[in-house]
């Protein structure tokens, strides 16, 4: 069953509203705002502060307390006596960057008896795609079984010997990533045992953006799709684990451990809580924010910048003139970003060791930013202006048709003239999305934990 105990956000900046902890965190007013003193690219972290005496400083309580810190602090017998499995990775951490693994295996409260690997590995040590395999974790010799490799779903004979199973991962916020559907599939594996899944609550980043983009019907599911979800979907992993455990009849015994501190108009940075990669081409809170609209690249002949050190901030080809693309794109005047001609050589993916010439979507300012639009601008005037460029395709399947749900994106720019405006037909084509994401904020609505005081004021992305 999930959990009752409905926890009420408290507001970004209130320091005297997070309780103590047991690390002998100290309430200071600089918490309040640290986050605004290193904006979006600052990856806030939490605060050191002298104490005046040997030793090292304590820790400033940041303003959002995670789920694994409500775990740990509050709702310890939530898990006590029961055998725990533990579907994590790198992102996997507390706000002083302790690992969950870490926080859970040497604590006695718990008994922390095996860990399940999503993709890019438990230890985050594999690319995008790569299969990852059974092992063993070197710190604590806990055995590691892969959900990324031969099977991509929990099996009844992997957790027979375990009463729950915990999820900590941070995630993005966007359809695309895969670590929400090692959520859904746990839920359909679990929904058939009497086992329960718990899943530690975190901040979604991207939360003030808007949903926006289309949804996914049954015929063009995939492994970065499925289950109804627009692009910007605005759920946390625990409310989204409600969405697919109630909308989808799973069954699943799930419970969500909450998070204090946080609402759905903060920014990631807002937070102070470090930013951990979940993925190799996820680094900053930047990419985050911009990789909903970029993500259409991967389905086209462009590079979106994987392999250098700015992947979906970068995109290009070898036959774009980055200064021309650059002009063309500022001149689209849309909000919040401005485009700076780039020249890169990817060192793997799509072009790689060759001279590719794009430009770097900077984002100037993130309260207009709307990614999707700008995303598909992007494409449209690509695909126009630069006769070159091309959707990948498998015979007469095309990569842009799963993400897009459905050719009518790919079959429209295609029938543009070169002359044809490329915002105006990005409008168009978001345009189509309206009905399905009206009806979608009425389906997520009973899912939500969380408070959203400027719902409905932010437009669509």
């Amino acid at each position: 069953m999930v959990s009752d105990d409905t926890i009420a956000a408290t507001s970004a900046n209130s320091v005297e509203s997070t309780p103590a902890t047991r690390r002998g965190w100290l309430q200071a007013t600089a918490a309040g705002t640290l986050g605004a003193l290193l904006g979006l690219g600052g990856q806030g972290t939490a605060a050191a502060v002298e104490t005046g005496g040997e030793g090292p400083p304590e820790w400033v309580t940041p303003p959002t307390e995670l789920g694994i810190e409500t775990l740990l602090y509050e709702r310890a017998d939530l898990l006590e006596g029961e055998r725990l499995g533990l579907i994590t990775n790198p992102s996997g951490v507390d706000s002083s960057l302790t690992p969950t693994i870490d926080l859970l295996y040497e604590d006695e409260a718990f008994d922390l008896r095996k860990l399940f690997s999503p993709e890019h590995g438990i230890r985050g040590n594999a690319e995008a795609g790569e299969g990852v395999g059974d092992t063993v974790d070197e710190k604590t010799g806990l055995p590691v079984l892969s959900l990324y490799g031969d099977t991509r779903q929990l099996q009844p004979e992997m957790i027979e010997d375990l009463d729950a199973v915990l999820f900590d991962i941070q995630d993005v916020g966007v359809r695309f990533y895969t670590y929400i559907y090692d959520i859904a599939r746990s839920l359909e594996t679990i929904g058939d045992t009497d086992k329960r899944f718990v899943v530690l609550d975190r901040p979604n980043p991207i939360a003030p953006l808007s949903v926006t983009g289309s949804r996914i019907d049954d015929e063009n599911a995939t492994g970065i799709g499925d289950y109804r979800l627009p692009i910007i979907h605005g759920m946390t992993v625990g409310e989204i684990a409600r969405y697919f455990n109630d909308e989808f009849d799973m069954g699943a015994d799930l419970e969500v451990v909450q998070m204090r501190g946080w609402n759905r108009e903060m920014w990631y940075d807002e937070t102070e809580l470090p930013f951990v990669p979940p993925s190799p081409n996820m680094p900053t809170t930047e990419t985050a924010a911009i990789y909903p609209g970029m993500v259409y690249f991967e389905a086209a002949t462009l590079s979106e910048g994987r392999g250098t050190t700015k992947p979906f901030e970068y995109v290009g080809a070898p036959w774009i003139d980055g200064q021309e693309w650059a002009e063309a794109l500022n001149e689209l005047d849309l909000p919040g970003v401005r485009f700076r001609p780039v020249w890169f050589e990817p060192t793997f993916d799509d072009h790689e060791g060759e001279n590719v010439g794009g430009v770097q979507t900077h984002v100037i300012d993130r309260s207009h930013f709307q990614p999707v639009r700008v995303g598909l601008s992007m494409l449209v005037s690509a695909f126009l202006t630069y006769p070159e460029s091309d959707w990948i395709s498998w015979g007469d399947t095309y990569a842009i048709d799963s993400r897009a749900n459905g050719s009518e994106l790919r079959e429209t720019i295609d029938a543009a003239d070169p002359g044809t405006d490329p915002v105006a037909l990005a409008d168009q084509i978001r345009s189509d999305w309206e009905t399905d994401i009206d009806e979608f904020r009425s389906v997520r609505e009973p899912h939500l934990l969380y408070d959203d005081r400027w719902r409905g004021r932010r437009k669509g992305n």
